[in-house]
């Protein structure tokens, strides 16, 4: 899988995180229809569980070897996945999901900024950030936003940050099979929790198609792909890519939840798409002049 993985083109690799995305917002809002069943912690410890079973079956990981410089970077990738999962849940219980997904998204966002060295870099982040600016929902309408719930968001947009880095440290000598490691870690620490906040309700069986199908779209299939695009793009292009989740997150609403989009909305997203659309671009003659070296780990 890494020798595939560095071959493949770049529009590749864009196009496997693109999808990998779209999975994660259809499994959020599968997700947030449990909640008033067993929960936000519940809904983590599903997800958790069931998607790290996949990932042990599929990669077993059991047979990969992690050189030392690789195991502190692999624990915190673990440790962060989990939280970010257990955070962002616990947030969009009390906000709605495309103003969540919008302040988690904080975390690439600074991720993007600090590692961009070039001027043309900066351009897409500003896009971004302008995008972020008018897709929250600024002025009188903050004030219905709960403040425990944005700052669980946030927490998760850190956790997303650190995801980000030290994943590409992690799996840059097995590449996507190193998910499902970080997976058992993330399992090992937050299913107890989620289990214990959930109590006797997370044990059904009537349960278990939708937890099944959260953590086939929300944990199995797009960490997979995604750690396949982590180890094969710069850390700056990733996420920057990573803007198009606010947008992805209003089309979600759209579908599943029947919200409308105002102009001021429409224009952000526009914005959103540039500053991914613009990075993609640029990726391409950074490629040429000096190819990704997955062998080394990234920096901010």
């Amino acid at each position: 899988m890494p020798l595939l993985a560095r071959k493949m083109p770049v529009w590749a690799s864009v196009l496997i995180l693109l999808v990998a995305m779209c999975s994660i917002q259809s499994g959020a809002s599968l997700a947030k229809s449990l909640f008033s069943l067993v929960g936000a912690p519940g809904v983590t410890a599903l997800r958790l569980a069931l998607g790290t079973l996949i990932l042990m079956v599929f990669f077993k990981p059991w047979r990969l070897r992690f050189a030392k410089a690789q195991r502190l970077p692999l624990l915190f990738y673990g440790l962060s996945l989990g939280a970010m999962n257990y955070l962002f849940y616990l947030s969009i219980q009390t906000v709605p999901l495309g103003i969540a997904v919008s302040l988690e998204f904080t975390g690439p966002l600074a991720v993007a900024l600090f590692s961009s060295r070039r001027p043309v870099d900066f351009i897409w982040v500003v896009l971004a950030v302008l995008g972020l600016w008018f897709l929250l929902p600024l002025g009188q309408e903050v004030s219905h936003v709960d403040l425990n719930g944005a700052a669980l968001a946030l927490g998760a947009g850190a956790c997303w940050a650190l995801y980000i880095v030290t994943g590409r440290r992690a799996g840059a000598e097995h590449g996507p099979a190193t998910v499902a490691v970080g997976s058992l870690i993330a399992a090992i620490v937050f299913v107890p929790i989620g289990a214990l906040q959930a109590g006797d309700a997370l044990w059904h069986w009537s349960l278990l198609p939708l937890g099944l199908g959260v953590a086939v779209l929300s944990t199995a299939l797009p960490y997979s792909l995604e750690m396949i695009a982590l180890t094969r793009l710069p850390t700056r292009t990733f996420g920057t890519l990573m803007s198009m989740e606010p947008a992805l997150a209003a089309v979600t609403g759209m579908i599943f939840l029947g919200e409308t989009l105002t102009l001021t909305q429409t224009l952000a997203l526009c914005a959103i798409v540039a500053a991914s659309m613009g990075s993609t671009l640029t990726l391409r003659r950074e490629s040429h002049v000096k190819p990704v070296d997955t062998n080394q780990s990234g920096s901010l």
